[in-house]
């Protein structure tokens, strides 16, 4: 038995004998929160008080974790990996085993939404994914694993969908009229990258608020463990991005607001090998990159009517991805893409009682047109769908909720070229139901069960079978948590989920030779935090996976990552110092055709924000990533993972 599982038995044993505990805190309440008192805090909350499969990084540990990707910044989560990861091109994100590969950097069974605007879901061909963005912009990322909570977001969610936030102006200037700016200097010495970004946080009312963002991060060419150059012939990275937001609130007790963003992101890369992730040599392009996602949104929430609060939203997002042949070759090398999505969607948040039940009813009209550029090995063409959804969070007896969810959505493809360019149509109702039961002492079981439909998309016009063949999934979860506070002594606070899922995905379009894969896996997060300051955050993932070919041949799935552990141990003095040592093991993979080996890396960081004097509203952050310099290579990386990396951040805001 590896290491990684006598941990994982451990845990799970401290988790039976603290949810048969009998003492209770005289503050508990029913479900073990308790009222105001001092308790220790941890870099990353538990959600146990839900069903879902969720996690939430919050923006304090956006800064301390210094990532230099959205991938890099999740794949702490649960049951969230990566192909590669840190550099945006030749990366992707893989949750529950679907997702990146290291043949496409993204599909559509992993949503990545910005602000609710959907970004990203096509099946690039060995460009990587596309989501080109900062960790500087957000305020906020969660992961939703699984499908059971995606119906709100989208269809054929299979792995999971993530989820950013991006910063207000009253994130800084807490609501009151004035301005504020932020400065923020990164530099890291694996790569010699510096980052800098400005934020100018403007007030003119309380009413009346703008926010400026922009961030520009260069980075070179980093090196591995043994001294070598990660994939020297990528270039070097050089990412400017930019955020606009501004808010208008009006109406009687001020229950309007409409809502402006625009973000630009830009990635040039010149003289790189086409294949991003460094396998196969198709020849070099010079490779540009560009986002640019423009939203209007609209939210009407009366103070005394718990039936309304409406939210309209009008969003455009414009990728490109342009290609230009440095070395002689196939056509893929001069092949240009461009995705336009536009959406309007409709959303109502509904507060009811129905005798002993207490609803949250969130139903939602979504309007949504996709539109492809033709390219070489990439069909042009428009898809249209028009999407209806309703969640109900209903609590029976305040022991018990009930989460039934639907979504029914309609696909219209129309391709642009030959040979089909015909028109396709699809429909699917999708559903799940969610069930959580909270004891009196802390100690919750929940359980789901949920069927999506991945909907031909654009990409399947290579095949006219594909257009008429929706992938199919279905998924079922169960498992527990606990949440205690004042458990071994006054003030901590001991949180725990476990989460067992198997997931079933037939009538598969996009992977190669496959016809069925079948996925099973354990995810389980604990925490503890003791009033003095110190705490302690744990994950781990176990999981397994099988693929079916057409002859209904088993194989282990490519997609399942290693098993996967990941401890953090740290100690806060106040709210001035923060120091932490995480350890990241992975268990050696040779279930597969392609074998690696286990490894355990370390990290340490600080964190210094002084609370007074000439210092205070700064921020001094140091890490050191890989402390011991290990050359090894995750699973389902394509290249060596970084050497050991220096990292300091230095942020004031005036």
């Amino acid at each position: 038995m590896t290491q990684i599982k006598r941990i994982l038995m451990g845990t799970a044993s401290c988790l039976a004998v603290v949810a048969s505990a009998q003492s209770v805190s005289a503050q508990d309440t029913g479900d073990g929160y308790l009222g105001v008192l001092l308790l220790g805090e941890n870099k990353r909350d538990i959600q146990t008080d839900v069903a879902t499969a969720i996690t939430t990084v919050d923006e304090e540990e956006i800064r301390d974790r210094q990532a230099g990707t959205i991938s890099e910044l999740i794949d702490s989560v649960p049951g969230v990996n990566l192909v590669n990861g840190a550099t945006a091109a030749g990366a992707g994100i893989n949750i529950r085993g679907f997702g990146a590969n290291g043949t496409y950097g993204t599909d559509q069974k992993v949503l990545i939404r910005v602000d609710g605007v959907t970004r990203g879901s096509e099946e690039l061909y060995r460009i990587g994914n596309q989501l080109y963005t900062d960790p500087f912009l957000y305020k906020e990322v969660s992961v939703i694993r699984g499908t059971v909570g995606s119906f709100e977001y989208g269809s054929g969610v299979v792995g999971g969908s993530v989820q950013l936030v991006t910063k207000d102006a009253s994130d800084l200037t807490g609501g009151e009229p004035g301005f504020k700016f932020r400065q923020a200097l990164e530099f890291e010495t694996n790569g010699d990258g510096i980052t800098s970004s400005s934020i100018l946080a403007w007030q003119p009312t309380e009413d009346l608020e703008f926010l400026a963002n922009y961030t520009r991060r260069t980075l070179g060419i980093q090196d591995d463990g043994s001294g070598n150059l990660i994939n020297p012939d990528a270039g070097d990275v050089d990412d400017p991005s930019y955020l606009l937001k501004g808010k208008y609130t009006f109406g009687a007790n001020r229950d309007q607001s409409l809502t402006f963003a625009y973000s630009d992101t830009d990635s040039d890369q010149r003289d790189v090998p086409y294949d991003a992730f460094a396998r196969l040599d198709f020849g070099n392009v010079d490779r540009t990159i560009r986002n640019k996602t423009a939203e209007l949104t609209y939210r009407y929430n009366p103070v005394q009517n718990d039936l309304i609060d409406l939210s309209v939203t009008l969003s455009y997002s414009d990728e490109v991805i342009t290609n230009d042949a440095i070395t002689p070759g196939s056509s893929l090398l001069d092949a240009d893409h461009q995705y336009e999505t536009t959406a309007l969607s409709f959303r109502n948040t509904s507060l009811f009682d129905t005798g002993a039940v207490s609803h949250d009813l969130r139903t939602g009209l979504e309007f949504i047109q996709r539109d492809r550029l033709d390219a070489y090995a990439a069909y042009g063409g428009v898809d249209d769908r028009i999407a209806l959804f309703a969640v109900d969070d209903m609590t029976i007896a305040e022991n018990l909720t009930l989460t039934p969810a639907l979504r029914y959505e309609t696909s219209h493809v129309e391709g642009s070229t030959a040979p089909n360019d015909g028109t396709y149509d699809n429909d699917a109702l999708m559903g799940g139901l969610s069930a959580r039961y909270a004891f009196g002492n802390g100690f919750a079981v929940f359980g789901s069960a949920a069927y999506t439909e991945n909907l031909p998309i654009i990409d399947d016009l290579n095949n006219s079978d594909y257009m008429e063949q929706p992938e199919k999934s279905r998924t079922f979860e169960v498992g527990a948590s606990f949440r205690r506070a004042d458990l071994f002594a006054d003030g901590d606070v001991f949180a725990i989920k476990a989460n067992l899922y198997q997931t079933a995905l037939w009538d598969v379009t996009s992977y190669s030779g496959t016809e069925s894969v079948d996925t099973k896996g354990l995810e389980l997060e604990a925490s503890y935090s003791h009033n003095a300051g110190y705490y302690v955050d744990l994950n781990t993932n176990i999981a397994r996976g099988k693929g079916s070919d057409s002859d209904g041949v088993k194989t282990y799935w490519d997609g399942v990552p290693a098993d996967s552990l990941r401890v953090t141990f740290g100690k806060t003095f106040g709210e001035e110092l923060d120091l932490s040592w995480e350890v990241v093991a992975n268990d050696g993979m040779t279930r597969t055709d392609n074998p690696s080996a286990g490894f355990a890396a370390h990290n340490l960081r600080a964190t210094y924000v002084p609370q007074s004097g000439v210092l205070e509203g700064t921020e001094v952050r140091f890490g050191v990533e890989n402390v011991f310099d290990r050359q090894y290579q995750p699973h389902l990386w394509t290249r060596a993972a970084p050497g050991r990396n220096f990292k300091l951040t230095l942020a004031r805001t005036f």
